[in-house]
């Protein structure tokens, strides 16, 4: 799809609502304007709205060239112990599936769910089983369903699981959130841009482009407590690895920050040190 890495905000930032502005229609040409390439909807807390307002922020997209994703619902839940919360969580899909077609996104980003109250494995096979369901409710999706590498030790998402989910089916992706996965090994997971690679190496095979997460994250013995900004010099991870290993690679990933309330002016500083490192290599 893309030829170059992308780079753009997980929502809305606060200085897009600094600008004046109130409506997600109007994000598309907000995120343009600022520099960035790619534009996540974030649907997890449901996803309200009309058909209309959701295609209208498509062809908003469209006309400003920015790649679209929307994230689903977080109450999905393909391994929870109840069957009628999994057949739930088949309908949300369904319905995030027929919302992405609206915004021309290419891709939903899915939680697997948690494994509170199973072992890792029975929660395994409940999200397969689930999966499987899901993928004969829609035969004709043409829409990518991504499965997201989890932040809290408790829940599905190991990078590990998460290759065994999507090896499932073709209509499958991964999502590497590399923040989630510092923070559910209690840090220090990447320090090169080696340790990224290695990431890339695991996945490359499926995935083109790749769709990433990337924010530095607050962690506990736990895993995951809370989204930080590039400011943040304590947690991590850091993110010029990051980009010397897209560029060393030559990969094209779509990365979506998430950073606490600046997440696009952080895709900006990763956007411009990956230019920045692309111009050098040039002058060489």
């Amino acid at each position: 799809m893309n030829t170059h890495p992308l780079f753009g905000p997980g929502g809305n930032p606060d200085s897009f609502y600094a600008a004046g502005l109130k409506h997600t229609r109007e994000a598309p040409k907000w995120v343009s304007d600022f520099g960035l390439d790619v534009y996540e909807y974030q649907g997890g807390s449901g996803l309200y709205g009309s058909s209309e307002t959701f295609r209208k922020i498509g062809e908003e997209a469209k006309q400003n060239n920015i790649v679209m994703s929307l994230h689903a619902p977080y109450y999905i839940s393909l391994s929870g112990i109840e069957e009628e919360i999994r057949l739930k969580s088949i309908s949300y899909i369904k319905d995030s599936v027929r919302v992405a077609k609206l915004l021309n996104a290419y891709i939903i980003v899915i939680h697997a769910g948690s494994t509170a109250k199973n072992d890792r494995k029975t929660s395994m096979d409940y999200a397969k089983d689930t999966l499987y369901k899901t993928l004969e409710a829609l035969p004709d999706l043409n829409v990518r369903i991504g499965l997201e590498t989890m932040g809290k030790i408790n829940q599905l998402g190991t990078l590990e699981e998460v290759i065994e989910l999507f090896a499932m089916d073709e209509r499958l992706y991964p999502v590497i959130d590399f923040g989630h996965l510092n923070a559910r090994n209690i840090g220090g997971l990447f320090q090169t841009a080696d340790d990224y690679k290695r990431v890339f190496d695991s996945v490359k095979y499926k995935a083109q482009p790749l769709h990433c997460h990337f924010s530095k994250i607050e962690f506990t013995k736990a895993g995951e407590k809370k989204h930080l900004t590039f400011e943040d010099k304590i947690f991590g991870p850091e993110f010029e690895p990051l980009i010397e290993a897209i560029h060393s690679e030559k990969l094209s990933p779509c990365i979506i920050c998430e950073s606490d309330g600046t997440m696009a002016e952080d895709a900006l500083t990763m956007k411009n040190y990956y230019k920045e490192l692309k111009q050098k290599n040039e002058q060489t």
